[in-house]
């Protein structure tokens, strides 16, 4: 990627049904294509553009009222999307520009945990080049650091993308370290990254009952990891915890609003810090808008 690159939007509009994974709502997104504008969520009338200026800190479930985020959100207007990531991630992955994403619920559809529920369907349908004005990447004249709970994300300059999310959950996790990568391209994305399932451990998973959610899913359907490894499942891929939260990654730094060239190095990050990595990408940018 060494300058402005065409915009591109899904050929033709698909739609995903589904469930919400926290609230367990009935739901469904409509992305549909677009030529210009950016990624734009439609919901009761209220255009809701998917940048780090619409990030919401309204918790999905009152259980989160007190705690970091298990999700990301975003809001205009007093509408408020919940559990945008993957959607995001698939699109960016894809390198979709342009998209109106029309939903009839909270929260987005969670599939099986995957951004493969959101790229499969859009490959079906193919994705086109817009005409008219390219979009410039995002790229930095330094680098910038991220730091907060043990994890860390190095965003630095680079010619071309390169995203590295680096897991580590201590030792006696059941969870082995692992490392995943993705150089930018569209089908390493959706061979490498988008299958990679959400996923968490068997106490998380029993706490959240507690709490009143996952009441609708199993770990058949969900990947959750106990002391000897998945539960009623198995691995997609060896290292797939860690291109799980590659997938998040990439879905929550494209709240800077265009294609970020850089070389990202994230370390132990959640949702939060990813986060506050977009907030400062976009103020060394100096704008974040497509």
């Amino acid at each position: 990627m060494t300058g402005p690159a065409p915009r591109r939007t899904p050929a033709s509009a698909v739609r995903i049904d589904g469930a919400g994974l926290f609230t367990g709502e009935p739901t469904a997104v409509t992305i549909e294509p677009a030529e210009s504008g950016g990624i734009v969520f439609l919901k009761t009338g209220v255009e809701i553009l998917a940048t780090i200026e619409n990030l919401s800190t309204v918790p999905v479930h009152p259980a989160f009222a007190a705690m970091p985020p298990r999700c990301t959100s975003i809001g205009a207007r007093g509408q408020t999307i919940h559990t945008v990531e993957h959607l995001l991630s698939a699109l960016a992955g894809l390198g979709i520009t342009d998209a109106v994403v029309r939903t009839d619920g909270g929260e987005i559809p969670i599939g099986d945990g995957s951004a493969a529920v959101f790229t499969k369907p859009i490959l079906d349908v193919g994705v086109r080049k817009i005409g008219g004005v390219p979009i410039e990447p995002i790229r930095l004249s330094a680098s910038i650091r991220v730091e907060a709970g043990g994890g860390s994300i190095c965003i630095e300059p680079s010619d071309r993308p390169e995203f590295v999310y680096r897991l580590d959950y201590g030792k006696g996790s059941p969870i082995p370290p692992g490392e995943a990568s993705w150089d930018g391209s569209a089908e390493a994305y959706a061979h490498e990254v988008a299958p990679a399932r959400t996923f968490c451990l068997q106490a998380e998973a029993e706490a959240m009952r507690a709490a009143g959610m996952f009441e609708h899913l199993s770990p058949r359907e969900m990947l959750v990891l106990g002391s000897t490894g998945p539960i009623d499942n198995e691995l997609i891929f060896p290292d797939e915890p860690a291109r799980h939260k590659l997938v998040d990654l990439i879905g929550d730094l494209s709240l800077v609003g265009r294609p970020l060239c850089a070389r990202v190095i994230a370390e132990r990050s959640g949702h939060a810090l990813n986060q506050a990595a977009a907030r400062e990408i976009v103020a060394a940018a100096g704008d974040g808008n497509p």
